[in-house]
């Protein structure tokens, strides 16, 4: 599935900043201002992001004739659509978060505005152009399996419509430069913008995303797990950073323009999203501030500092801050099985699902039906302590198997998923056809599925029919 990589991948790649993390965390407003006390109080977690409106761009902000900023080795630097103001507006909002996050920079970075236009064909061109339909073919047959998207979903068609959508400014940390997209005003939502984009400037050339953290796609294919819970410790990081800049140095106007955004803006692409993917879309700004608060309450931004010297490596730590850096994932690997499966088999994917996405398939498949409380679920996933999974496909017929194998903190923990997993089952394939103290199988005429437990693990198997589910047990005897 490489869920983080695709699902994520302007954020991965670009972290580029989705739209969604305010309006969805934080509602109709972010903050709470008392006008004799102005200090905010913070609703919920905050993504700073430039809302496209228009791609009309009034003579006082935008030029037609850009003007050249000199680097530091003197040679300048066109930076299209951006006046004397507007330039004189977002270096002074860098002064400002550098000195609030404690980071100097390295250099410049160019910066662009973008009509809406543009921005869609930055998206396409640069982002998805790499992901092909044999790509979301794949993630497709992937997702379906764990029950979290419908086997007729569009994913390349979503991902231009929902990134073109949410997608107001970005970092692209390949090519080192940050856009942001037009408005009729550089407001106090796009002040925002700039303040949490300048810091993944800062902790690019501090800590370097692709080389030092390794978020690139190589490393992210191999252990999406980390990657998602580096992710989390960047957005989070950035949240926060906004978050001072905002109580700091935000006008009332400022004020006024983000709250007449939130009162007024849609998504309509995002809100016709599954569920799942609205929670995915937010992890890294709502998980990644409480865990970067966490950081910031021990030791300030050193503590932060201090946490890219030595990462989160699971979606774990990030939901239960206090489990890092000690609780680290058990190892747990998977033969491949493809020859045992037959002709036209192929392992697709082999990779960690990791506590969040346990709990998000327990609680946000795509069918309500089958959607577990969300206190159970993630009471169900709480006790994760690694996990390998894999998925086989066959294109030919359009089948899929998935087998994860999961290894719990406690007897007792393996023993709750396995119940959890019993009532989640059952909505998903209707009654049991068979059910002991240490094994449940479920058949239907599209899929067959068993969980079996075992001292402290779980090994979950779904398959398209009772044939190939009985070859996929004959060849995990070791288990």
């Amino acid at each position: 599935m490489n869920k983080r990589i695709w699902i994520t991948c302007l954020i991965i790649l670009g972290c580029a900043c989705l739209l969604t993390a305010i309006v969805a965390a934080v509602g109709t407003g972010v903050y709470i201002w008392d006008q004799n006390n102005p200090q905010p109080t913070m609703t919920s977690a905050v993504s700073g992001i430039l809302q496209p409106s228009s791609t009309y761009c009034p003579e006082e902000i935008c030029q037609e004739t850009p003007e050249a900023v000199p680097t530091d080795n003197g040679i300048a630097v066109q930076e299209p659509g951006l006046s004397e103001n507007i330039t004189k507006t977002m270096d002074k909002i860098q002064n400002q978060v550098i000195d609030i996050r404690g980071l100097q920079p390295n250099g410049t970075v160019p910066r662009a505005l973008l009509s809406e236009d543009e921005l869609r064909d930055n998206v396409i061109n640069d982002f998805l152009v790499d992901y092909t339909h044999e790509d979301a073919l794949a993630d497709l047959a992937t997702l379906s399996v764990f029950g979290l998207l419908p086997q007729d979903f569009d994913l390349i068609t979503f991902y231009e419509d929902l990134y073109s959508e949410q997608i107001a400014g970005y970092y692209d940390d390949e090519i080192k430069e940050m856009y942001v997209v037009r408005n009729i005003d550089f407001g106090g939502l796009e002040k925002m913008t700039y303040a949490h984009e300048y810091t993944h400037v800062l902790q690019d050339q501090n800590f370097d995303f692709r080389n030092g953290l390794k978020i690139n796609d190589e490393d992210c294919q191999l252990d999406s797990e980390r990657c998602a819970a580096i992710t989390a410790l960047i957005e989070g990081d950035a949240v926060l950073t906004e978050y001072n800049w905002f109580y700091q140095y935000a006008s009332e106007q400022d004020q006024s323009d983000v709250d007449d955004f939130y009162q007024s803006y849609e998504s309509p692409i995002y809100d016709s999203a599954p569920e799942f993917m609205k929670e995915d879309f937010l992890f890294p700004y709502t998980a990644g501030l409480e865990f970067v608060q966490m950081l910031y309450d021990q030791g300030h931004w050193q503590a932060i500092n201090n946490a890219y010297a030595n990462p989160p490596v699971s979606t774990e730590q990030i939901m239960h801050p206090s489990r890092y850096p000690d609780d680290s994932p058990v190892v747990v690997t998977l033969s491949n099985i493809s020859s045992s499966l037959g002709e036209g088999w192929n392992l697709t994917y082999n990779d960690v699902v990791g506590e969040w996405y346990t709990y998000l398939m327990l609680a946000k498949g795509y069918h309500e039906n089958y959607q577990l409380d969300e206190e159970v679920a993630h009471a169900a996933a709480a006790g994760w302590g690694g996990d390998q999974y894999q998925v086989y496909t066959n294109t030919e017929l359009g089948q899929s198997v998935l087998i994860m194998r999961t290894v719990w903190d406690t007897n007792r923990d393996a023993k709750e998923f396995l119940d959890a997993f019993e009532e989640y089952g059952s909505k998903r394939w209707g009654d049991p056809v068979s059910q002991t103290d240490s094994q449940i199988k479920w058949v239907t005429i599209e899929q067959t599925a068993t969980i079996s437990y075992s001292v402290s693990s779980t090994l979950v198997i779904i398959s398209p029919d009772v044939v190939t589910m009985d070859l996929v047990k004959d060849s995990l005897r070791e288990y």
